[in-house]
């Protein structure tokens, strides 16, 4: 494998000079710096993580800390789309990403952060009242953190209050005041999405009986087709139903196939994250579309800077507005 010697010699350089050239430093000139470059690229020429960490003090590593309580891993439709993006915009600022356990360098998330020398976190679909959790956002770590806010510390999350409050909206102005709710576990996104549903229920003055509010998980089709046979059958049903996410809201077609219910002429239905899969099958399912790609390029731009600046203090909570597609599964009532 080629070393910086080498290239030097072939460039008839010095090695320092091959160091600042593949560094990016301006005391080089431009033709030289190309020259190097190009050498460096012909001759294969890979640096070495660990001399450069030991050079810059940065390993160029991003931990994610991710646990889906779902299990649905990295095939979780919506965060798979944010981690994603998170990835190509570190790769983007030549940073790597390791995904961060609790189980390996030890016995905590930090544990693992420190053993992989990672320069920054970001964390993600992750319980944030767990002690490990908080003991890593209080280190001196740099992290960023998706969807839920902590204290003096930057995050970037979807604007959830108003995502609901535009569905209720859109409802309330196609007919429906009978509206069924089912959510996912008790979240900060969850509090928040029930905030917004209520402010909207206040504002166009729609009484919701305590009966048509159901507690299900996020991306759990079993559990959400209950609830929503649990509504169906009642005596005087809701008109609409609002689904935790697009995933449940999709798989429980089947349930209203099974009951002889048509979407949207027997029920209308709405979901939540505005997955591409949404707007593929028909009817196209009525969502609040998040900018999945939006938020996981926010965050990692976010920590890049935190982490460059050297400024943990740097801190920002960025709010992305998530849309409304109309889709074909809410009709309107006479």
């Amino acid at each position: 494998m080629a070393t910086i010697k080498d290239i030097a010699k072939a460039c008839h350089v010095s090695p320092s000079t091959v160091s600042k050239a593949l560094n990016g430093y301006a005391d080089v000139g431009q033709q030289t710096i190309e020259r190097i470059r190009e050498t460096a690229r012909k001759m294969n020429y890979r640096p070495d993580p660990a001399a450069r960490m030991l050079k810059t003090n940065s390993s160029h590593n991003i931990g994610i800390v991710f646990e889906d309580e779902t299990m649905c891993g990295l095939t979780h439709e919506f965060f798979s789309h944010v981690l994603n993006s998170a990835k190509n915009t570190l790769e983007a600022h030549g940073y790597d990403i390791t995904f961060i356990s609790s189980k390996i360098g030890g016995n905590s998330f930090l544990d693992h952060c420190r053993y992989r020398k990672v320069d920054g976190v970001l964390i993600a679909s992750v319980d944030f009242h767990n002690e490990q959790v908080v003991e890593l956002v209080k280190s001196v770590i740099p992290n960023v953190t998706i969807d839920y806010v902590f204290d003096s510390h930057s995050c970037v999350m979807s604007d959830n209050v108003q995502g609901a409050y535009d569905l209720v909206k859109y409802l309330f102005e196609m007919g429906h005041r009978r509206i069924g709710v089912i959510h996912g576990e008790r979240t900060s996104v969850t509090v928040k999405r029930l905030s917004g549903f209520y402010k909207a229920c206040r504002d166009f003055n729609i009484t919701i009986p305590e009966k048509y509010i159901m507690e299900s998980r996020y991306h759990d089709i079993d559990r959400t087709a209950a609830c929503a046979e649990k509504l169906i059958d009642m005596e005087e049903r809701p008109t609409a139903i609002m689904f935790p996410d697009d995933y449940s809201a999709i798989g429980c077609r089947t349930l209203f196939e099974r009951r002889n219910l048509h979407i949207p002429e027997d029920i209308s239905i709405t979901g939540y994250d505005g997955l591409p899969l949404s707007q593929s099958i028909g009817p196209r399912l009525t969502t609040m579309h998040q900018d999945a790609e939006g938020i996981g390029q926010k965050a990692a731009e976010k920590l890049v800077e935190i982490i460059e600046s050297r400024q943990k203090e740097i801190v920002e909570e960025i709010i992305i507005k998530p849309n409304l597609y109309p889709g074909e599964t809410v009709r309107r009532m006479e």
